[in-house]
C-alpha cells in the first residue's frame, strides 16, 4: 500500500508527519528519516485498530476500486 505523507519541520525542530488519507495519523522525529520510520509504524497502529474496530461493529466493510 502506498500513502501519501506531508511532512513538516515545527517550531520546535521536529519533523511532524501526517497522513491526510488517514485522520489523526501523526507521528514525529528529530531526522525526517527518523519521522518516516516513525509515521510507518503510526500507519501499521492506525490499520490495526481500524481493523479490529470494524470486527467489532455492525458495520460493512467492503473495498472499491477507483
Amino acid at each position: 500500500m502506498n500513502l501519501q505523507v506531508i511532512i513538516e519541520k515545527d517550531e520546535s525542530g521536529y519533523y511532524v508527519a501526517e497522513v491526510p488519507a488517514l485522520p489523526g495519523c501523526i507521528s514525529q522525529g528529530k531526522t525526517i528519516a527518523e519521522a518516516t520510520e516513525n509515521i510507518k509504524e503510526a500507519i501499521n497502529g492506525w490499520l490495526a485498530v481500524m481493523n479490529d474496530k470494524v470486527k467489532h461493529s455492525h458495520q460493512h466493510l467492503i473495498e472499491v476500486a477507483v
